[in-house]
């Protein structure tokens, strides 16, 4: 089995059409093919209309296309919508689009579940499963996009890779897709409206900073102090917060760019002023900016939403030191938020975890 379509460069398109040929191939056949995948965004090879129709065939028959397939989709009162997408393999992951005036921010997932294991998040309850390819990566863009009609040439696009997974683990793949995205001659996305989160994986930060094209990087710190963050955040005990923020000061900002880090609320854990205060101390002299969400539920989580005034009263205290926002929750009632990304479905009103796949995996 050939390659997916979807997720190849122009060079490895090139090569695939010379060995469907059985000869060399013009090089301007590749660029139609990948003009066509990335920037329009076709949804089939019947669709790829500037090729011979024998090509055309070829590519139906023996390529798999790779573009994922809707399962299910959801819709929030606050216009979010949540998509199942379902891979070839069967499986599913969760793609999120929150549209705002004219600007419209993909939330994707790098990896089908998650090893990180937050102790506040639903997808941490899934597990890992696999990671996706670059092109099931950058498919979600391809079909949320195409499915509402955006073009980056057109619409103020974001994609933040924030959803099923941990990017960092799933590096060469996430950057792969980074590519493919903001390639002018395909899907033409910029760099600055490209964001990558990670819960802090140390040991691949250099990677990510020696790449040409990469995205801007989010932090994942949700806690003040070395016990806290190990107790909510379990990964992080292979992956010290002083190695962490020694990394942070490493990193090599682009002049434009600041990091962020983002820091879930949860009431009576970690958003006390006294942690506040810590904050300020741990991330004193980084060019950085703090985004706070407060906890967005879900079952099986044992932590509480904090009040608005707990959050305000955080709020106020880092952003005397540090530029601070509180990130305003988005498609809670369709567990589209922040945290909610566990394969849900909606059934009578109450959400479900869905069942898929050979042996019905519970996600």
């Amino acid at each position: 089995m050939l390659q997916a379509l979807v997720g190849l460069d122009a060079g490895e398109i090139a090569a695939l059409l010379e060995r469907l040929e059985g000869r060399a191939v013009p090089s301007f056949r590749a660029r139609q093919v990948y003009q066509a995948l990335y920037r329009q965004r076709v949804q089939e090879p019947s669709e790829i209309t500037a090729l011979p129709m024998h090509l055309r065939q070829r590519l139906a028959d023996d390529v798999p296309f790779g573009l994922p397939r809707p399962a299910q989709s959801f819709s929030s009162a606050d216009g979010t919508r949540r998509y199942l997408l379902q891979l070839a393999d069967g499986r599913t992951v969760e793609t999120v689009l929150m549209p705002e005036g004219e600007r419209y921010t993909f939330c994707i997932s790098s990896q089908v579940g998650c090893p990180v294991n937050c102790r506040f998040c639903l997808t941490a309850l899934m597990g890992l499963e696999r990671n996706l390819t670059a092109g099931e990566i950058a498919g979600q863009v391809l079909y949320v996009a195409a499915a509402n009609g955006l073009a980056a040439d057109v619409s103020k696009l974001n994609v933040v890779m924030m959803g099923q997974g941990e990017p960092l683990l799933n590096l060469d793949n996430v950057l792969k897709a980074t590519r493919l995205l903001v390639d002018p001659e395909g899907v033409g996305l910029s760099e600055r409206r490209l964001t990558v989160s990670t819960a802090g994986i140390v040991p691949k930060f250099e990677q990510l900073a020696r790449s040409e094209v990469r995205p801007k990087l989010a932090i994942s710190l949700n806690a003040s102090n070395e016990e806290q963050r190990q107790q909510l955040m379990p990964i992080t005990r292979k992956y010290h917060l002083k190695d962490l923020l020694a990394a942070c000061r490493a990193y090599p900002l682009r002049s434009w760019e600041k990091l962020t880090f983002e820091y879930v609320l949860l009431g009576g854990v970690n958003d006390t002023d006294a942690d506040a205060r810590r904050v300020v101390k741990l991330l004193a002299n980084l060019n950085c900016k703090v985004n706070l969400i407060a906890l967005n539920p879900g079952p099986g989580i044992p932590f509480e939403t904090p009040s608005a005034e707990r959050v305000g009263s955080f709020q106020q205290i880092v952003r005397r030191s540090l530029p601070c926002f509180v990130r305003k929750p988005r498609g809670r009632d369709i567990y589209a938020a922040c945290g909610q990304l566990k394969r849900m479905v909606q059934i009578e009103g109450s959400a479900t975890a869905a069942a898929e796949g050979p042996g019905a995996q519970s996600g």
